[in-house]
């Protein structure tokens, strides 16, 4: 076949350890042979960010804002024991913290489903997308710990100098105290993204909080949803078919346990980090789970789920053999040339990427996967492939569809 022509590049943002190398080999064993394909590429492996101070990682979510469309490797956000092994200036920030702010974009985590790997919850039988706002509430909090009795306030200042004061407890001995905030402008730009993309992939919302409790903090979460609902949403919903829906956090989890999935739950940052785990891990692997970040305004960035699979990089570099799933990495891909096509109206690249996705699926239904799958699978005697040997098993399933 001819290859497939681009006319617009995508971002590709490569990454660290083992997943860059799946990366190369992903690209050379189901890409390239097929698209004639157009990146624009940022090296994000942490020893490139730490000789540009980081300034890659930003480049590189600039440039995402310009094309559109971005496709991520999974990074390392370092801790102390990477700042000696990489000899880093500094400790870098996460670089999906990064993009995330440069982008102002919700995450949004869909695990992939397919035969042979069963959900804890039998009852689910589509997947079910969890979208965090990753920004403020405990994650950006200041802390105190109260060393004896007395009274704790809050209090705001405002810019004219007058004072709103609120009492938070009389302390009659030592305990705890915390502080939480968020903004207007990110829980509209966390809204917006939730209903663009309910839009986009014409699954149904939910969203949640407790605002029964909270009166004001969670209260405005809800009343931002709805209005943007109300002023911009409502009449694009019901065109396509699909339904808003909110209620209280304690309930969403009861329902969701007895849905068949095939929605988008939409959750604060605690909620978020707490359930998208959760869900991840009940649908059967996070190695099994894709990530998209998209802004208010229409960028996407796509990636896998999961980390750098560093327990096996080492491995790999001793030269030993790794079975390393490189499902998501593969949808990630799949989900950039899908987006890509479809904004620059070249079918083929979404026709490629359903092909390609439909081959991944069909090598792990046959039996055929990486180790960790075959430590889940209900498939009798599957075949354990090594990291190389599976993508070339999906490169031979997918020549036969092409």
């Amino acid at each position: 076949m001819d290859k497939i022509k681009m006319t617009t590049p995508l971002v590709e943002m490569d990454g660290d350890e083992m997943t860059r190398i799946l990366w190369k080999m992903i690209k050379d064993e189901l890409l390239l042979p097929y698209i004639d394909l157009k990146t624009e590429y940022y090296d994000l492996g942490l020893e490139h960010r730490n000789e540009t101070n980081d300034q890659v990682t930003i480049d590189s979510a600039l440039a995402n804002k310009k094309y559109g469309v971005a496709v991520k490797c999974a990074t390392i956000t370092p801790n102390a024991a990477r700042m000696t092994e990489y000899n880093l200036k500094e400790m870098w920030k996460s670089p999906n913290g990064t993009i995330r702010a440069i982008m102002d974009g919700t995450v949004f985590r869909t695990p992939i489903v397919v035969k042979g790997i069963e959900p804890c919850v039998r009852n689910w039988k589509k997947p079910i997308t969890l979208a965090r706002h990753a920004y403020g509430d405990v994650y950006k909090a200041s802390e105190i710990k109260v060393p004896c009795a007395g009274k704790a306030e809050l209090v705001f200042t405002a810019e004219d100098g007058t004072e709103t004061r609120e009492l938070i407890h009389e302390f009659d001995g030592p305990g705890i105290l915390q502080g939480m905030h968020n903004t207007e402008k990110s829980i509209r730009s966390f809204a917006k993204s939730c209903f663009n993309y309910a839009l986009d992939t014409k699954q149904d919302l939910w969203f949640a909080t407790k605002d029964t409790i909270s009166k004001k903090y969670d209260h405005t979460f809800k009343d931002i949803f709805q209005e943007t609902y109300e002023e911009e949403y409502k009449e694009r919903f019901a065109e396509a078919g699909i339904t808003y829906f909110y209620t209280l956090i304690d309930d969403a989890v009861a329902r969701v346990m007895k849905a068949e999935g095939g929605f988008i739950w939409a959750c604060k940052n605690y909620d978020g980090d707490v359930m998208s785990d959760m869900v991840s891990s009940a649908f059967g692997s996070l190695a099994m789970m894709t990530s998209v970040l998209v802004s208010p305004d229409g960028n996407f960035e796509y990636e896998a789920a999961h980390g750098t699979v560093q327990r096996h990089y080492y491995k790999y570099l001793k030269g030993e053999e790794t079975s390393t799933n490189s499902v998501a990495t593969i949808f990630a891909w799949t989900g950039a040339l899908r987006k890509r096509g479809e904004l620059d109206k070249i079918p083929q690249l979404g026709v490629f990427a359903d092909k390609l996705e439909k081959a991944t699926l069909t090598t792990i239904e046959s039996g055929k996967m990486t180790k960790d799958l075959a430590l889940i699978t209900s498939i009798e005697n599957p075949t354990v492939l090594n990291s190389e040997g599976f993508i070339k098993a999906v490169r031979e399933e997918l020549d036969k569809n092409l």
